[in-house]
This record gives structure tokens, C-alpha cells and sequence, in this order.
């Protein structure tokens, strides 16, 4: 088998084996055949033209023109003139390899589900914009292996920002990078667990993945509970750590009381403790000014963790820790032996953003938008529910009613809705059924839906609660 009769690189890499028997011509048919039927090339996969495969593989542009010609009469192939030849849909019973997944499980006609922003509303002139501006003044070195505590350029804008947005205490030498708020909240876990800890106090309810991430790094979780002012900071106890949401708690949706936030980083002092402030949608604050960072009053015991997975998109995959200074150490080599560093073009973008204050201007449209949709649900569910918590965010916590329905009673209502909807009992520690008399309520994310859909999300929602007294 030659090196050339193996393989085409005429425009896409084709791997084909022309030295089987019956010839060379049948060779290329059986080839592409099997590369079809094993899923090696998939539906919709776009062929070499004709004279470029028979260049690559020395074969006549006639013998590639016939094998082409029994492929798209058996239907493995497609062609038409001036679109080129392209492996054809999977038939069935041919015992070809399935067409590769979209997008998993068909899309909810009215998307309810916290922890999205409308995504429809990504700001792809000005990100792209940022992109050439930053990338056009780069130096070929941005495109190698990086520091691991992210772009100076972004460290510098965040400092900034945060001071001036959120109150944060920061210095670019203390900030970290991130692909994502996940993998920040695991860096600090699994230092607080090298470092001797044992168990971290989480919100109680609280996102149940961030538990498990915590879990993972081989820690226990206990329940630190919830209340109209916030968490219960009394009852830390002998915590390790705890990771709290104080400016808007979720899902509750209530902020930490000023004598709990002075409670908690009193605690944190006197204990040797580590505050995890996660600050997932400090600035969508839609009655007043944003609550400032419990970190600007404690900057020696809190870590700070912000994200653009709510501001922004999550597909960007880029957060950021403000850390305590003994902290940046330990926490730069864990990220240096984790993933080296956060993708670096994403990091430069953002920080044009920024420091254009193109960020500023989204995140200002962005509030006018999700209060909008929220002042809406209050107004709709005056009396089919009773939303709970501050304005502000992208989600509220609907209560139902003490005499019924509960959750369970909801939810193959909505499914024949087709309304996807977060559920308060799968936010508390322990399953609902060890503590049958606690609240039920829904918790509705109002900034997921496209800005088109959202009125008739709003409807189904209140035909659900109308519908079920």
C-alpha cells in the first residue's frame, strides 16, 4: 500500500484503501462505501471535486467520475451541479452509521428554565468589533501557551470594572481566570480540601450541580439555610468554607441582610475561613443600585467569582476570581496543572469590550430588557401566584399556594404545555419527602426566552397556575 494510494488532502482529508482486489476504480467505491456505512464520513460530508481526488490519489478523473456515479445511484451520494457531491441522508435499512445528533432532545415550545440569559441578544457587532481591534494589535506570541492567571489585559479591565460596578476590591495581581464559574468553584474546593478542610456550608435550597462539584473534590456539603433575610450565617458552625450568593440569592431570590454580611465575614476572621462569593448576577439590579460585593468589607476573607455566562453568554466560558492574596499561589498552580491557562482570544475580546465600555452599553439594555419581562410576570401573576425576592436577575421564585396544588401536581401540566420550568424541590439538600411540609413553588426563568417568545411563555405560565387554581 503506497503512502499516496491511501490518502487525499484535496481540500478535505479523505483516507481511502486502493489496493484491495477487483481494482482500482472498485477499490475507491468500496473505500468510500465503507467509510459511509462505518460513520467515518458523515451525512452531508462534502467530497473532493472529481479532477482534485484523481490528482491526489494518481488515479484517471474518469475512474473517480464512474465510482462517484454508482455511489449516488446506490444513494450513498449526492450531486448537484455547482454544490459539489456530498454524502447523502442515511436511508433505512441500509445499515448505515446514524446522522450525528443536533442538538439532543427537541427545544421546549416555552423555555422557563433559570440559569439562562436570552442568548438571542448576544452582541455579535460589537464582540466582533472587540475581536479585530484586539487581535489586529496582537503580538504573534498571544497565540501561544499563556499565563495561567489569564490576560493582563482583562485582569487590568476587571479591576477597573469590578471597583467601579461592584465595589470589589481588586488588583490585577490577585485576579484569576477562568473557563467558567464551575471550574473556579472547583480550583477553590479542592484547595480548601488540600489545605485540611473538611465541609462547606452551601445555601439551602441551592443549584444542586455546584454541590456536586464541591462534593467531587472529596469535601461534605452541609445545608446552610435560607430565610427572608438571606442566609441563616448563625448556624456556620465549624465550616471549612462557605459559598454563599448575597447580592441575589439563589433561588430564593432575597439579598443577605447587612448584620448577616458582617456576621459572615466575622465568622470567616475568626475561624480562618473561606468566604466563596458568587456573584452570578450582581448586575441586573432593577429597584435601586446594585448591592456592592461583600468582598469590597472583607477583601482578606472573601474570594470573589464573577461570570459573563449571565451578562454575556455561556458559551464564552469565561469567569473570573478577585482572591484573597495568600490565596493566588496555590490557586495559580492548580489552574497551571488543570488546563495550563483560559483560551486566550475570548480573554482579549472582552477586555476591549470593556474598556470601550461597549460591555457597559449591553449590560445597561440588558437590565432595561429583564425588567421589563419581570414587571411583567409580577403584574400577570398577581393572583395565580406570589413571586418572591428583590427585583432583580434573571429568575423568580413563584410560590404556590400552602393549600395546594404542589409541584408534582405541575409538572405533566406543563409537560403537555410544552413548558420547561425550574422546580423548588429539587433545589433543597435533602428530598422533598423527608420534609413533606415545605413550600413548593416554581422557579421561572424570565431572561431565557427570545424577546419573540416571551409573551407566550408569560401566557402558558399563567394558563398552568390559572389552570390549577
Amino acid at each position: 500500500m503506497t503512502e499516496s494510494g491511501c490518502w487525499s488532502v484535496a481540500g478535505v482529508d479523505l483516507h481511502v484503501d486502493l489496493d484491495a482486489a477487483g481494482g482500482r476504480r472498485a477499490a475507491l467505491e468500496h473505500g468510500l462505501r465503507d467509510a459511509i456505512r462505518t460513520g467515518r464520513l458523515l451525512s452531508r460530508a462534502r467530497l473532493p471535486s472529481t479532477r482534485r481526488l484523481a490528482a491526489e490519489l494518481g488515479l484517471s478523473r474518469g475512474t473517480v467520475q464512474a465510482a462517484y456515479d454508482q455511489l449516488t445511484a446506490e444513494g450513498y451520494l449526492t450531486a448537484r451541479r455547482g454544490a459539489g457531491t456530498v454524502v447523502a441522508a442515511p436511508l433505512a435499512g441500509t445499515g448505515r452509521a446514524p446522522a450525528p445528533e443536533g442538538r439532543g432532545p427537541a427545544a421546549p415550545a416555552h423555555d422557563l428554565r433559570p440559569g439562562n440569559p436570552d442568548v438571542s441578544t448576544f452582541p455579535v457587532a460589537a464582540w466582533l468589533r472587540a475581536v479585530r481591534r484586539s487581535l489586529g494589535s496582537a503580538a504573534p506570541e498571544t497565540y501561544g501557551y499563556g499565563d495561567p492567571r489569564g490576560r493582563i489585559e482583562l485582569r487590568t479591565a476587571l479591576t477597573e470594572y469590578l471597583g467601579r460596578t461592584r465595589g470589589v476590591v481588586a488588583h490585577p495581581g490577585r485576579i484569576v481566570i477562568t473557563s467558567g464559574y464551575v471550574q473556579a468553584l472547583a480550583l477553590l474546593a479542592r484547595l480548601v480540601a488540600e489545605r485540611g478542610g473538611r465541609t462547606v456550608a452551601m445555601e439551602d435550597p441551592g443549584l444542586g450541580f455546584h454541590r456536586e462539584v464541591v462534593r467531587r473534590r472529596g469535601l461534605e456539603v452541609v445545608p446552610l439555610p435560607v430565610d427572608g433575610r438571606g442566609a441563616r450565617c448563625a448556624e456556620l458552625g465549624a465550616a471549612d468554607a462557605a459559598v454563599v450568593t448575597p447580592a441575589h440569592q439563589y433561588p430564593t431570590g432575597v439579598p443577605l441582610h447587612p448584620a448577616r454580611r458582617r456576621e459572615l465575614t466575622e465568622w470567616a476572621g475568626a475561624r480562618g475561613a473561606l468566604v466563596v462569593e458568587d456573584d452570578y448576577d450582581g448586575e441586573f439590579r432593577y429597584d435601586r443600585q446594585p448591592i456592592g460585593a461583600l468582598q469590597g468589607t472583607a477583601p482578606a476573607q472573601v474570594a470573589y467569582l464573577g461570570t459573563v455566562s449571565k451578562s454575556l453568554a455561556p458559551a464564552l466560558r469565561l469567569a473570573w476570581m478577585v482572591l484573597p492574596e495568600e490565596l493566588v499561589d496555590p490557586v495559580v498552580d492548580l489552574k497551571l496543572h488543570a488546563d495550563h491557562h483560559t483560551e486566550t482570544l475570548g480573554q482579549l475580546a472582552l477586555a476591549e469590550m470593556i474598556t470601550g465600555h461597549a460591555y457597559d452599553r449591553h449590560i445597561r439594555a440588558a437590565r432595561m430588557r429583564y425588567r421589563r419581562r419581570r414587571d411583567q410576570l409580577v403584574a400577570r401573576l398577581g393572583a395565580a401566584g406570589r413571586v418572591q425576592g428583590i427585583a432583580a436577575g434573571l429568575h423568580a421564585l413563584v410560590m404556590l399556594p400552602e393549600g395546594g396544588p404542589v409541584e408534582a401536581d405541575l409538572h405533566a401540566r406543563a409537560a403537555a404545555a410544552g413548558l420547561a420550568l425550574g422546580w423548588l424541590d429539587d433545589h433543597w439538600q435533602a428530598p422533598h419527602a423527608t420534609a413533606p411540609d415545605r413550600r413548593q413553588g416554581l422557579v421561572v426563568g424570565y431572561g431565557t426566552p427570545r424577546e419573540r417568545d416571551w409573551p407566550a411563555a408569560l401566557d402558558a405560565l399563567a394558563d398552568l397556575l390559572d389552570g390549577a387554581g
